[in-house]
């Protein structure tokens, strides 16, 4: 029987020299003898040897090749190889969550008595994770202001091996310069790390601009239909290494089948941004002209006050945008309990445009003093716009604001 593949020497798709777009949809796929053309699947936990020899030199490192899901399976390792030439990285390891990348970074790169300077405005698990359990493995953090690089270099010590941000942030949206940090982490021997979740790599590019590695959760933007849970890194061979020996004995490994709905994802990444972006345009622009509205954070507006420095680092500005309402708590709760279409939930980069009060949600576990030192008020409304009409997103956000 024969298979009908007439060209083995186009198995796999060399990225260099490909755009974003591009590689987005063919970056990472080898293809088998039978040629299909989408990615496939491989749910195994194992793989089969051919003989004990071969097995003993896969297990030994002397040959490659699958060994065990945990750490080796082509459907993840495809995922990995897209997501690595879409961020222009060397390397990728993907993990089972956006959480288990950033202790998988942790645990791997760092040792008790390491450092880590951290803005204080990122996802309020993340501070969590930092302060509860990295501390347990005498890593310690301190927080400072994104936006005031000086606060960053005074916070650097002999001992600091890493600085770690998002931008923009969650949820207000700050940014941080991260060429100006990149010049200032290597000037200490420390990496930067940069959290590319809200941007992806269709609208930004942390690597080009001297950052170390990026993290994203993929259950974000790179799902985009709110389906799997999933985490990957990207950087040099070097500290990629690193982090792959981590998840091969700590276990914190992507599943094949989510790997294969990410990899469907980021398919279709750019041309999603680019429509969450001009529709959180729109908004963020309409909603400072509402009545009842104090304060809309995107980095996209002409008020927002780093907006030069986005059009400067970004290729565009985001689906995720931050209000406050006038009032306390019990208005901000109106205003989203007022909606009828939009989701209220926790999760954002999703098709479904998504609606939470982050000072009893996703920055609900903060103590109340870190929640003021980044900005988290109670009136504070985040708002992660799907691809729905605009004109009916403009309508379920004017039901909220009848209700103030």
């Amino acid at each position: 029987m024969t298979t009908g593949f007439e060209h083995p020497e186009r198995v796999q798709f060399d990225a260099e020299g490909y755009a974003t777009d591009t590689r987005a949809v063919r970056a990472g796929q080898e293809r088998t003898p039978v040629g299909e053309h989408s990615d496939p699947i491989y749910p195994t936990s194992s793989f089969v040897f051919s003989s004990a020899r071969e097995a003993a030199a896969r297990f030994g490192g002397e040959e490659e090749g699958m060994i065990y899901s945990r750490f080796t399976n082509p459907t993840v390792h495809a995922f990995e190889r897209r997501i690595a030439a879409m961020e222009g990285g060397e390397r990728a390891v993907a993990t089972s969550s956006g959480m288990a990348a950033i202790l998988s970074l942790g645990l791997s790169l760092m040792q008790q008595g390491d450092h880590v300077v951290c803005s204080r405005s990122v996802f309020g698990s993340t501070v969590s994770l930092f302060d509860k359990y990295l501390s347990r493995a005498g890593i310690l953090t301190t927080y400072v202001d994104p936006t005031d690089l000086a606060d960053w270099e005074r916070a650097i010590r002999p001992e600091t091996k890493m600085l770690f941000l998002e931008t923009p942030s969650n949820p207000l949206g700050e940014m941080s310069d991260i060429a100006a940090l990149a010049e200032v982490a290597h000037k200490h021997d420390a990496l930067l790390v940069v959290d590319n979740c809200f941007l992806t790599p269709a609208l930004q590019k942390p690597l080009e601009l001297g950052a170390d590695i990026v993290m994203h959760s993929a259950t974000k933007y790179i799902d985009g239909q709110g389906r799997c849970v999933g985490g990957v890194v990207v950087g040099r061979e070097a500290e990629m290494e690193q982090v792959f020996g981590f998840i091969r004995t700590g276990g914190t490994c992507m599943s094949p089948f989510n790997a294969w709905v990410f990899l469907k994802g980021l398919e279709t990444l750019p041309l999603r941004m680019r429509a969450h972006n001009d529709a959180a345009s729109q908004l963020a622009e309409w909603l400072e002209q509402q009545p009842g509205i104090e304060r809309v954070y995107y980095t996209g507006l002409k008020s927002h006050p780093q907006h030069e420095l986005a059009c400067r680092q970004q290729k565009g500005f985001g689906g995720v945008l931050s209000f406050e309402v006038k009032g306390d708590k019990a208005a901000a709760w109106r205003f989203i309990d007022a909606t009828r279409m939009v989701s209220i939930t926790g999760n954002l980069g999703d098709v479904k445009t998504t609606i939470t009060h982050p000072a009893t949600t996703t920055h609900g576990r903060m103590t109340p003093e870190d929640r003021a030192r980044a900005g988290i008020r109670d009136n504070l409304i985040r708002f992660s716009v799907g691809l729905e009409d605009i004109e009916d997103l403009k309508k379920d956000l004017q039901l909220g604001l009848a209700a103030l």
